[in-house]
């Protein structure tokens, strides 16, 4: 549930008028609802409270100082895959013992950094990455607190550029190897074994594919316990879906209420990295009608906002409800809605059926929370959204937007240009 509501036939954040945001602050807009990123982390926070917890944000869905404040202040740690992303974390007052690092990539100086900071754990994705982060602690002095990312080869049925848990990903180690690389792990003198990870993809609406990953993870779990190999921290992931259009996703306490027979009874500490399910619908982009275009075969509507702005239409063919921040009543039309980037494939919706709109209207893409923003461009030169977030009644600009200057800013002409 979320608190973009219309009242009146215009759409309001919280208490505040879309229409009003964007005569303000310009268009195209990213609008946050700070309530609805309360009631999500906050629902998180009841499902898993019986049992000891770490709801540590992803923060690659959404990395806005202002909401990884939000969330820190309640009580959030942070999901990471960057060095970029854990100076944001801490910079907005994240604990660093409340931060995971995963990713396949990690570099050197990223690694020397989280290692500097004190982060809860690395989650391994390869054996040379676990030898290297040892290399770098042992030359630091410290020992690297870690998980291996363990791939179940589960189907989690979402869109395949978001599935991670299939044997044929680029992410973790298979189950299959994971007892061996545990083995080397431990023989490894930098470096403290404390947990195990998994996460198996994105937009996932269906509980199944948690449980049967989280079962073959726990039987590793207990043939490392045999091993001699304690582990203390359960890194479950994230991926619970929202709704976009038709879905039904479960409900944070519908997969507590799943999975807590397995976890019962175990000395285990659970870290969840939600990010989607918390941001993705307590945001929303405004964008403007430039002009109407009658195609051959179909009407264009020409918005100011495209896929440098939001590309998970263009990226994924995803789907976002878009709907007119003022209703008129007016007929329905069915057309591409599309924006001013030189590419065929810009394109917010294609072939939607929406209240007839006209130059200069105001529409909303819903559900733009998660891998909106975080994903923008500056392709075709063009400076980014501004983002704003609303509190009841009130409104704060949360990032500015960009002006030219800012599209050549570190940029340098060499010499021999002078």
């Amino acid at each position: 549930m979320n608190y973009f509501r219309y009242r009146n036939g215009l759409l309001h954040a919280e208490d505040v008028p879309v229409d009003l945001l964007a005569g303000e602050y310009g268009t195209p807009l990213y609008v946050y609802s700070a309530r609805t990123l309360e009631r999500h982390f906050n629902a998180y926070e009841k499902a898993f409270e019986r049992f000891p917890h770490i709801i540590c944000y992803a923060v690659k869905a959404n990395s806005n100082s202002a909401i990884l404040r939000l969330l820190g202040s309640l009580g959030s740690g942070a999901d990471i895959v960057s060095g970029g992303e854990l100076y944001r974390a801490l910079r907005a007052g994240i604990s660093p013992r409340k931060i995971v690092y995963a990713g396949v990539g990690k570099r050197d100086d990223e690694i020397e950094y989280a290692l500097k900071k004190g982060i809860l754990m690395f989650n391994i994705e390869s054996a040379e990455e676990m030898v290297r982060i040892d290399e770098i602690a042992g030359t630091l002095g410290k020992k690297a607190p870690i998980a291996l990312r363990i791939n179940p080869d589960i189907d989690p049925e979402t869109h395949p550029y978001i599935s991670t848990g299939l044997r044929k990903h680029k992410f973790g180690i298979p189950i299959e190897e994971a007892v061996e690389y545990y083995r080397r792990a431990r023989g490894l003198k930098n470096t403290r074994i404390i947990g195990v990870h998994k996460h198996i993809g994105s937009q996932i609406t269906t509980i199944t594919p948690f449980v049967d990953a989280l079962e073959r993870v726990l039987v590793l779990i207990d043939r490392l316990r045999e091993e001699g190999i304690e582990i203390r921290y359960l890194d479950i992931g994230g991926g619970l879906g929202i709704r976009y259009s038709d879905e039904s996703p479960p409900h944070p306490g519908q997969l507590a209420r799943k999975i807590s027979p397995l976890l019962r009874g175990r000395d285990l500490t659970v870290v969840l990295e939600p990010g989607r399910s918390i941001v993705g619908n307590a945001g929303i982009m405004v964008s403007r009608v430039l002009y109407l275009k009658e195609g051959e075969e179909r009407t264009f509507v020409i918005a100011d906002g495209g896929m440098n702005d939001l590309m998970r239409p263009t990226l994924y063919d995803a789907y976002h409800e878009i709907v007119p921040v003022r209703k008129r009543r007016r007929k329905k039309m069915t057309t591409d809605i599309v924006g001013p980037i030189c590419e065929s494939g810009d394109f917010l919706a294609r072939g939607r059926v929406i209240e007839s709109l006209s130059r200069g209207d105001l529409i909303a893409v819903l559900s733009a929370g998660a891998y909106g923003f975080s994903m923008a461009s500056n392709y075709n030169s063009r400076p980014r959204a501004a983002e704003v977030m609303v509190r009841g009644d009130e409104h704060y600009l949360i990032r500015k937007r960009e002006e030219y200057r800012d599209l050549v800013r570190g940029e340098e002409i060499p010499e021999f240009l002078r």
